[in-house]
C-alpha cells in the first residue's frame, strides 16, 4: 500500500513539474496557457514539491502574486497535515481487536 501511494506521489509530482514546464513554454511561445488553478490544484493534490522544484528550474512564476502565496499555503497545509499524522501516531487502517472475552462471548463459550 506504501509503495503504490510512493508511486503515485512520484508520478504526481513528476506530472506536476512537466506542467509548470509546458506552461512556461506556452508562456513564451504566446500560445494558450494551462489555468494557474490547474497549476494549483496539481500542488494540492500531492505535486507539491513538483511545482516546488519546477518554479526556479524554469523560472516559472517566481514573481506571480497571489500565486506564490497560495502555492506556499498548500505546501504549509501539506506539511502541517505530515506533522500531526506523525505526532498522533498513525499507522493506517488498523485490524479491529477483540479480547479474548468477547471471542468466546461471541461463541457461547465460557471464559476460563
Amino acid at each position: 500500500m506504501i509503495a503504490l501511494a510512493a508511486l503515485v506521489l512520484g508520478v504526481l509530482n513528476l506530472l506536476t513539474f512537466l506542467v509548470f514546464g509546458w506552461d512556461k513554454l506556452a508562456a513564451v511561445d504566446g500560445r494558450s496557457r494551462i489555468p494557474e488553478r490547474l497549476l494549483l490544484l496539481l500542488a494540492a493534490l500531492g505535486g507539491s514539491p513538483g511545482a516546488l522544484l519546477a518554479r526556479p528550474v524554469f523560472r516559472h512564476k517566481t514573481r506571480k502574486q497571489p500565486f506564490g502565496a497560495w502555492l506556499m499555503l498548500i505546501v504549509f497545509v501539506q506539511a502541517s497535515a505530515l506533522v500531526a499524522g506523525a505526532a498522533l501516531g498513525w499507522r493506517g487502517p488498523q485490524e479491529p481487536h477483540l479480547d479474548q472475552s468477547a471471542e468466546h462471548d461471541r461463541q457461547g463459550v465460557a471464559p476460563i
